[in-house]
């Protein structure tokens, strides 16, 4: 299977935010969140702080990530967000996707990539996720989103 990359159009909103309200790790209130990121990106794609990328597979979005440079730090990125529509999932477009914007962040003299996610046992193969693409648990901040939910940062240090 073939996956190409490219930057997010506007044209491709609709296709992303089913993916999202698709992928059962989202709850519903985080789905207007992801899209207030979106128009914002589109509003200002240089200002915004927000890179977005779509994957597509046969012509048609299978998938998409935003990431940006973490405010106030010298190489640190964060990747904000990442789907892949659930029918897709295990065909390597994560992979692909996190791939390549692990390689535009070096070239921009990224140092590391930071992750955050949820403890939850719904997100257990999200973190398996990342843990197979060389990410290492750094931090771990009890009750964070909820009671018995933990934030969980992930990171890859590139020097």
């Amino acid at each position: 299977m073939k996956v190409d990359i490219r930057k997010m159009c506007r044209g491709d909103k609709a296709a992303v935010m089913t993916i999202l309200r698709a992928t059962p790790e989202f709850l519903p209130a985080e789905i207007p969140i992801a899209e207030e990121v979106i128009d914002y990106y589109y509003e200002d794609p240089l200002g915004s702080g927000y890179s977005i990328l779509v994957a597509l597979v046969d012509g048609l979005i299978a998938g998409y990530i935003c990431y940006g440079p973490a405010p106030l730090t010298e190489g640190t990125w964060d990747v904000y967000w990442m789907a892949v529509a659930p029918q897709l999932k295990g065909r390597g477009i994560g992979r692909a996707m996190l791939t390549l914007v692990e390689s535009e962040i070096m070239g921009k003299a990224g140092r590391m990539v930071l992750i955050e996610t949820s403890s939850k046992s719904n997100y257990e193969k999200t973190r398996g996720f990342y843990r197979l693409q060389g990410y290492l648990v750094v931090c771990q901040i009890p009750e964070f989103y909820a009671p018995g939910d933990d934030k969980v940062v992930f990171q890859k240090r590139f020097r």
